[in-house]
């Protein structure tokens, strides 16, 4: 999946500091609210991916890959792809994403809500 299509999906697993308005996380949480997705943040508010009540389509990493990696690992949900934010990747992340088959973009999301918004 190219961030064009990852743009075009509807329920988003922001996965990182939501909370905290320097962070990231919180940026790309708001972002994708005023562009009509559905989002669920994982971090602080939720504390697990298995929290989330509905099917996922993209799980945003934008958290220290040593959590990062340790829940992805304990993920049960099944989800279209992962975009991994800069900063949040690791080599035990793309390994673990390799050996699991799962797929996933390194990309950043405030870019592709400036190239393929919904409401653009």
């Amino acid at each position: 999946m190219d961030l064009k299509e990852i743009m075009g999906q509807k329920v988003f697993a922001v996965v990182g500091d939501t909370l905290n308005e320097q962070k990231y996380a919180h940026k790309i949480k708001n972002e994708l609210k005023e562009h009509d997705y559905k989002v669920y943040s994982v971090g602080k508010e939720l504390e697990s991916i298995n929290d989330i009540p509905e099917d996922i389509d993209v799980i945003d990493l934008c958290i220290h890959p040593a959590k990062g990696i340790e829940l992805l690992k304990e993920c049960k949900k099944d989800y279209k792809c992962i975009l991994i934010q800069p900063g949040a990747e690791s080599e035990e992340i793309l390994d673990y994403l390799d050996e699991t088959h799962s797929p996933f973009l390194e990309g950043c999301a405030l870019v592709g809500l400036r190239l393929y918004s919904k409401r653009k």
